[in-house]
């Protein structure tokens, strides 16, 4: 099932019931676009604000840019070798699942009606791209995706009208 789109209003109660460094990552997703696991894989030594990744997923390289304020909590929280480090295991880094079970419980106690997760944020940061520069071809490059299939970026950029008629249909006010 896919993750639905995180209404502005909801996002701070979805912050506020993570735990501490769920709510760093999920930050950092919200602000980046990246996803879960990418954010989970930086590397204590590679935090500036400006750096290039490569996309588990895509392999596809992505410059990021850190504002001060969360360069500077990321660093508070950064392990020697991960910036989220394993619970148990200090040589790994933290999984997307533990973030995603994470997300779930925070659905359920605020009983969100849509489906979130972690990749919730990425459509939350594609539908604040789209909305402040209105630009398509800018939520393109920002998440990376193929210029050839602009179908999937439209889900992204259009998530919060997709939701609307989602919650339309099924008898509910997204307000």
């Amino acid at each position: 099932m896919r993750t639905d789109y995180l209404l502005e209003r909801e996002v701070d109660r979805v912050l506020s019931a993570l735990m501490p460094s769920n709510r760093l990552a999920f930050r950092v997703s919200l602000h980046t676009g990246l996803r879960i696991s990418d954010v989970l894989s930086l590397k204590t030594k590679d935090l500036k604000p400006q750096f290039w990744i490569t996309e588990s997923k895509t392999g596809k390289r992505k410059r990021v840019n850190l504002p001060g304020p969360l360069l500077a909590d990321l660093r508070a929280h950064a392990g020697k070798v991960w910036v989220f480090p394993h619970r148990t295991k200090p040589d790994q880094h933290r999984t997307r699942q533990a973030v995603w079970a994470d997300v779930k419980r925070a659905r359920i106690a605020f009983r969100l009606p849509q489906n979130i997760g972690t990749h919730s944020a990425r459509k939350f940061y594609a539908v604040q791209l789209y909305e402040k520069y209105g630009s398509f071809d800018r939520v393109v490059k920002a998440l990376n995706h193929a210029k050839k299939y602009p179908e999937t970026t439209m889900i992204y950029a259009m998530a919060d009208k997709l939701l609307e008629a989602k919650m339309k249909r099924r008898g509910r006010k997204k307000s």
